[in-house]
């Protein structure tokens, strides 16, 4: 009876350079980068829908969606920016009251 390889056997048989270990840490897949993110890959989807999220780009012959791991810092980044509990100059707590207008009230 023919001893089968288990794939894990098969593909640690394959050598891999640097370059690819390098662009396997530089880009990650959708359910990687949800990951990633500590979000689910269907909300990753939703996001590319909308063109709303961190940017992504089609890969490969069969166009699989990647993140650079840059870009998704990036993201964060801008994300932690742009909300008020982190970024004091956008908080409305710190902000000056305004004081209404003068109004004539009719009864």
């Amino acid at each position: 009876m023919p001893v089968h390889q288990s794939s894990a056997a098969c593909s640690s048989s394959i050598p891999t350079t640097d370059a690819t270990t390098a662009a396997r840490q530089a880009f990650l897949s959708v359910k990687d980068a949800a990951e990633y993110l500590g979000l689910s890959p269907h909300t990753l989807y939703v996001w590319r829908h909308r063109r709303n999220g961190p940017p992504s780009f089609r890969m490969g012959p069969r166009g699989r969606v990647m993140y650079r791991i840059e870009a998704l810092d990036a993201w964060i980044s801008e994300q932690e920016q742009a909300d008020s509990r982190t970024n004091m100059t956008l908080s409305p707590l710190d902000a000056t009251p305004q004081k209404r207008s003068d109004y004539a009230t009719s009864a």
